[in-house]
């Protein structure tokens, strides 16, 4: 069957499972979608093993093996193999201590293990060495966000904003964080910038199902629109997820939220922060402490 029409039926089948348990389940439309995880790609394994092999057959500078351990971590990343990843970015880092990137991914991986003091500091040594590395901005207000200093926050939030105002996810975390100190202010300034979003953005969905113009079934509908791949299908299940956890969060309904988090983790999408921070999420919404793994730090 052609990969189009492979898709055309997918779509169909997801709307028809839609709009069958709408009638069973109106009140729960979170959980209507199963999310398939995605396989991890053969392009992928075959390039960590043609990488590894470089490295240990290669005569390299230390730039050189520095750049291909850190490309093996950013794949290592992608197909979550999280701890091997780290040990690529540290050897990275020894080796070439200016590579800003690999300064990034452990920022990362020190916030999401708790460690909040070393994920400032990450971050800031990404930003001390490239200023125009913006996506810094965003996990360095992540870090912050999840140490619970919103306040602080905020700056860099609104930064990442600014830079590109037509981005809706960065407009939605924003609205998040601002949230936490000011619901009506939020809602404001989210429909203010509203009128700046890329519409042909599938994420513009997020903002507008904040603003309250989709429902949470609208939302779910809206993942089959113009599907081009089953791949797409799983991140937009994987953002769709998490945000409605969060927005189940903020509602105070913790049961549902956890579902969604663990609905956004079975997509195995591992390189989106939705992903990522899920796992994070659902030890917050647990009362559970953060693993710190300091043998890795």
């Amino acid at each position: 069957m052609p990969k189009s029409i492979q898709l055309c039926v997918l779509a169909a089948a997801l709307l028809l499972g839609l709009t069958g348990c709408a009638t069973q389940h109106s009140h729960a439309p979170a959980y209507w979608l199963t999310p398939e995880p995605l396989p991890v790609p053969e392009r992928t394994e075959v390039a960590i093993a043609r990488l590894t092999e470089i490295l240990h057959r290669a005569e390299l500078t230390e730039q050189q093996s520095a750049q291909l351990h850190y490309d093996r971590g950013v794949m290592y990343e992608s197909v979550g193999l999280t701890s091997l990843a780290r040990f690529d970015f540290m050897r990275a880092l020894r080796l070439q201590p200016d590579l800003a990137g690999a300064y990034n991914f452990m920022g990362i991986h020190y916030t999401l293990a708790g460690n909040f003091d070393q994920a400032y500091e990450a971050f800031d040594s990404v930003l001390e060495l490239d200023p125009g590395y913006e996506f810094a901005y965003l996990n360095r207000a992540l870090a912050l966000y999840y140490a619970g200093r919103i306040d602080l926050s905020l700056y860099d939030f609104v930064e990442f904003q600014q830079r590109d105002v037509t981005d809706p996810y960065r407009a939605v975390w924003l609205f998040l964080a601002q949230s936490e100190l000011d619901p009506a202010t939020a809602a404001e300034q989210l429909a203010m910038q509203r009128a700046t979003l890329n519409d042909n953005n599938w994420g513009t969905q997020l903002a507008d199902f904040f603003l309250g113009r989709l429902s949470e079934a609208d939302l779910l509908y809206s993942v089959t629109n113009e599907l081009t791949s089953q791949k797409q299908l799983a991140e937009r299940l994987c953002e769709a997820y998490f945000y409605l956890a969060k927005w189940h969060s903020m509602q105070g309904d913790t049961e549902r939220a956890i579902h969604n988090f663990k609905l956004s983790l079975a997509t195995n999408v591992f390189e989106f922060l939705e992903h990522r921070y899920a796992r994070l999420e659902l030890a917050r919404l647990r009362d559970e402490p953060l693993s710190v793994e300091d043998e890795f730090f």
